[in-house]
């Protein structure tokens, strides 16, 4: 008797990947002072989290390719074990350098995970089911941002900060066993064609440089070393478009990039993920540096977030059928910018618990959009490319955050800065960094206190203006759209 892929345990297994990949990137953010504490190194402690992101993007566009040629069974296997064993040389660190390093074996292992777990859910469900399932699975992304955080800060509690790295050995085992015994993928007919590999090398070249001048841009501005990085990546990407050119089977099909729709909806992916960095961090420092309120309530704000982006995932879900991909991506938008708006607007003495309902809209959008995006890319492609669209798609997020991350930084230094020097009164030197501290918050100078949360105030009300921008430019985007450019079609 032929077996049959048990859909219910693969699905149960690509939410769990997910999560644990996402978490990963949250749950060390509470442990890091306790991590800085026993292996010291807090001049590179910024490495810690920027290099899995980092390989992490440099190997997705690789790993989508590997899925459709070889299947998608091997390749997440493969990740799901190069991840356990980074996450294995993480908890045995003896040195930041070690960690760092430890960490990039890390990535390298969830670059194959998430864009192929994403795949596998197109494989097992039709167009018209994928929208609710990928719409689910995605929240893990928002349940991560809010648990990881909180798991981090109780597991340094009861344990040691090794254990945050080390309980993902023994998930990882629980994962290989559900995909490897449930997970059955038809039998790839034999082809001569080979891995594009000077493709490969030229497109994480490429993204490698990039990635890394975002993370100097961050922290240091516009320099010539950033420069230097841009310039590279820049000459690594025309290099990369003539290898694809001539490439007999490439990495990436440049057909891809003539397609209007796959387009359309990666640049709206990249920037409203953009626009979610925004959010998730700088909200919780509007909740304990200007409102004074604990970090337990700064990260609870983001809850409503997360549940309303299962609702707003599951209500796009059932749209997609219906209207066109024009429709849907404007009413997800249009939603999104409310939130955004609503977030710019807010006067300083707003009270907390307005910012669950913004957080209610913004989820609700936001959920909607991403199911939107990511199935629309993989139904604007042949079957044959479901992988390679996919990780594209995941690349395209990933990218959109990163470059935020340093863009919104660079504006709010500058807006802070610019505020600061507006002051009637001294200052001490380090009291922006005690102010969005809680507990050393209160032992700055009343009379200081309240001029420092109104610096705190418009820096932040800087990024949410740039911040909204985004979800225009997005919008704008998406009225390129034909009304005819249908959301749900089937890939052949």
């Amino acid at each position: 008797m032929e077996r049959k892929t048990n859909i219910k345990a693969v699905t149960a297994a690509v939410f769990v990947a997910t999560f644990m990949t996402a978490i990963e990137g949250t749950i060390i953010t509470t442990a890091m002072p306790t991590i800085v504490g026993s292996l010291k190194g807090i001049e590179i402690m910024n490495w810690v989290f920027s290099i899995y992101l980092l390989t992490n993007a440099m190997l997705t566009p690789v790993y989508g390719k590997l899925a459709d040629m070889i299947g998608r069974k091997p390749v997440f296997l493969f990740g799901t074990a190069i991840f356990m064993i980074g996450s294995a040389l993480c908890g045995m660190s003896y040195s930041m350098v070690h960690l760092i390093i430890a960490r990039a074996i890390q990535g390298i292992g969830a670059g194959a995970m998430m864009p192929v777990a994403f795949t596998i859910i197109a494989d097992l469900y039709s167009a018209e089911k994928r929208g609710k399932i990928l719409g689910l699975t995605s929240t893990a992304w928002g349940v991560a941002s809010v648990v990881g955080p909180l798991a981090g800060g109780i597991v340094v509690d009861l344990f040691s900060w090794h254990w945050i790295f080390f309980i993902n050995v023994p998930i990882g085992f629980g994962l290989i066993w559900l995909i490897g015994r449930y997970l059955i993928e038809e039998k790839r007919p034999k082809t001569n064609k080979k891995m594009d590999m000077l493709g490969s090398l030229m497109s994480m070249m490429m993204l490698m440089f990039f990635l890394i001048g975002i993370q100097y841009l961050g922290d240091e501005g516009l320099s010539l070393r950033v420069g230097m990085f841009f310039l590279i990546s820049l000459i690594g990407l025309v290099v990369f478009i003539q290898v694809e050119k001539r490439a007999e089977d490439p990495l990436i099909s440049l057909e891809l990039f003539r397609n209007r729709t796959f387009v359309v909806v990666n640049l709206v992916a990249a920037l409203v993920s953009g626009f979610l960095m925004g959010v998730e961090v700088y909200i919780p420092m509007w909740m304990q540096g200007v409102l004074g309120m604990s970090a337990a309530i700064g990260g609870l704000i983001l809850a409503p977030q997360s549940i309303m982006w299962v609702y707003g995932s599951s209500v796009a879900s059932n749209w997609l059928t219906i209207f066109s991909l024009r429709k849907n991506l404007l009413i997800a938008l249009l939603v999104t910018l409310i939130g955004g708006t609503l977030l710019f607007l807010m006067p300083f003495a707003t009270p907390f618990y307005i910012f669950f309902v913004i957080s209610a809209v913004i989820g609700t959008g936001m959920g909607a959009t991403i199911v939107i995006t990511t199935v629309s890319a993989q139904n604007s492609v042949p079957h044959k490319q479901l992988g390679v669209a996919t990780s594209f798609n995941t690349l395209a997020k990933t990218l959109g955050q990163t470059m935020m991350i340093a863009v919104f930084g660079i504006i709010f230094n500058a807006a802070t800065a610019k505020e600061l020097t507006k002051l009637t009164i001294a200052v001490p030197e380090d009291a922006m960094n005690q102010l969005v501290n809680p507990h050393t918050a209160k032992l700055l100078p009343t009379e200081s206190l309240q001029a420092l949360r109104h610096v705190l105030y418009q820096g932040l009300h800087s990024i949410y203006g740039v911040a909204i921008l985004l979800v225009i430019v997005a919008i704008v985007s998406a009225l390129t759209l034909t009304q005819k450019t249908g959301t749900i079609r089937t890939n052949k």
